[in-house]
């Protein structure tokens, strides 16, 4: 699918003397606008500042096109100063959806946070976590032993979750994937596929003893008692990438490698 050409770009950079470089090389040639009044968002670091620069921007409707200056760029197009407005005229778009993460903690204060790859549980000492799983509103996991759990979005599935060992999703699966993190017991338990319209619920045991924290993306909650997880179709982020080289393509690619 194609947009037609941005007449605003917004450049944001991770801060590297390359890319910052690069950037002053880029707004010099085709302009540069405050986020809020721009048309897309052109982002020059790695898949760290993508993820930084699709939070900022949910609220906004901004797409974002990303040039990689990082070490994967998973989420990134190849750097080029040269035809910037005609590779905007042909993207391809890729609409992507968070997690809604609640969290209890045991001060008895609930926050909430996205989440566009994936919410994880960890383990805060030495002691293994002690959690349970309820989804939809009935337990599926009575006690997951584990230094953590996770639940990703088809577009995190190819982050941490496939470091720990979870399925790949394609992007426009309508599924999200349940991950555990070096479980103790059930030994043998390697998660779970589940529908994007579940709501997993997990419950800290012997929190006091065994303390838990929870992340969504890069927001840290510590202590926490209970965290509820469902999709958030209210927010969603648009990635632009060049044609042939979009985002389904990546994940399907990354399947067949080895």
């Amino acid at each position: 699918m194609s947009s037609q050409p941005a007449d605003r770009i917004s450049f944001v950079t991770n801060g590297t003397p390359e890319a910052d470089a690069a950037a002053a090389r880029l707004k010099a040639r085709y302009g540069d606008y405050a986020m809020d009044v721009a048309d897309v968002v052109v982002a020059l670091g790695g898949d760290g500042l993508m993820l930084q620069t699709l939070h900022r921007v949910m609220r906004m409707s901004v797409p974002v096109y990303g040039m990689n200056f990082g070490s994967v760029g998973f989420m990134m197009n190849t750097f080029s100063e040269d035809d910037l407005d005609q590779r905007l005229a042909s993207v391809q778009r890729t609409r992507i959806f968070p997690l809604s993460m609640q969290v209890l903690d045991a001060s008895g204060r609930t926050q909430s946070a996205l989440a566009l790859n994936e919410v994880s549980l960890f383990r805060s000492t030495y002691q293994a976590a002690k959690i349970q799983i309820i989804v939809d509103g009935e337990t599926r996991l009575d006690e997951l032993i584990c230094d953590g759990v996770l639940l990703s979005t088809p577009a995190g599935s190819t982050a941490y979750n496939l470091s720990a060992h979870g399925p790949i999703l394609p992007i426009e699966a309508e599924l999200l994937a349940l991950t555990p993190i070096s479980p103790f017991r059930p030994r043998r338990w390697r998660g779970a596929i589940l529908s994007n319209r579940a709501e997993v619920r997990f419950i800290t045991r012997e929190a006091g003893k065994r303390p838990v924290s929870a992340v969504a993306d890069n927001v840290e909650f510590q202590n926490v008692l209970e965290v509820t997880v469902r999709e958030d179709r209210t927010h969603g982020v648009t990635l632009l990438f060049d044609p042939g080289t979009s985002l389904e393509e990546r994940v399907l690619s990354e399947q067949f490698r080895y």
